[in-house]
């Protein structure tokens, strides 16, 4: 393993623990019982749009921290084999990428038990099927996940919108989680899910926080498939920001048909 695995890999696993244990923070503090949140804000559709935005803002402030800069800030491994699909990761580096998130992930939820009782209240932050059941959570974790990559990338491949391409989250994730998460819990990110469930214990069909955003990401490349070249738009890096710092040379197009491996 080179320099460069070890520096991106090491930033994706901070990234995705400071994504669960940031992100899922405010799950535990909007949702658990004791907490001054639900009394002030009773209302859990509220309180679903705020933790929704919250999450995207804890996403948004990481692709704009070092995190950003170094790796690109995935911190989710559809995104990551999105771009691997997209063919603007090599196939090495996209499991040291996916490695690292599942990583973070674990140990961004044992992050949450500093909250004490609240987060075995709200089992860490799990997702679990709502009452309407696996079936239906599935299609709600493909649909969400669907809009992710779709918004994502149509932001990073448009040449004035891609600075912006942060902001896309806090306002995504707060109407997703407000519409959805009766279903599904609104994951979009097996690594998300993951974390919780070990330390919570609770397993709850987790295969369908696999399943659904894996669905909803080939729908969506599916689509972009189509889209992107109608308006001659392209992903040219696989980066949600800083996206000309590359001092590795792994994350531009053009290098990867050189560089099949690090």
């Amino acid at each position: 393993m080179t320099k460069a695995t070890w520096f991106i890999g090491i930033s994706e696993l901070v990234g995705t623990l400071l994504l669960i244990a940031v992100g899922c923070s405010f799950v535990v503090l909007d949702f658990a019982p004791g907490s001054p949140v639900v009394h002030l804000l009773p209302d859990p559709g509220a309180r679903r749009a705020l933790t929704g935005f919250l999450f995207g803002c804890t996403g948004a402030g990481i692709a704009l921290s070092k995190v950003g800069k170094v790796s690109g800030a995935h911190i989710n491994p559809v995104v990551t084999l999105a771009f691997w699909f997209q063919q603007k990761l090599s196939g090495p580096l996209t499991l040291v990428y996916i490695t690292g998130q599942f990583l973070g992930a674990v140990l961004g939820a044992a992050l949450l038990s500093v909250w004490g009782p609240w987060a075995h209240e709200t089992s860490y932050a799990a997702t679990i099927p709502g009452p309407l059941g696996p079936g239906v959570a599935v299609m709600g974790e493909t649909v969400t996940t669907f809009f992710l990559i779709v918004s994502l990338f149509t932001f990073v491949s448009h040449p004035s919108l891609r600075r912006f391409t942060p902001g896309v989250f806090p306002i995504l994730y707060a109407v997703m989680v407000y519409l959805e998460a009766p279903w599904s819990g609104t994951s979009t990110n097996p690594a998300r899910s993951l974390g919780p469930a070990i330390m919570s214990h609770v397993y709850t069909d987790l295969w369908v926080y696999a399943v659904g955003p894996l669905m909803g990401t080939i729908l969506g490349l599916l689509v972009l498939r189509r889209l992107l070249p109608l308006f001659k738009w392209e992903i040219q890096v696989a980066k949600l920001y800083y996206f000309h710092h590359d001092p590795y040379h792994v994350f531009h197009s053009h290098q990867h048909s050189k560089r099949t491996s690090l």
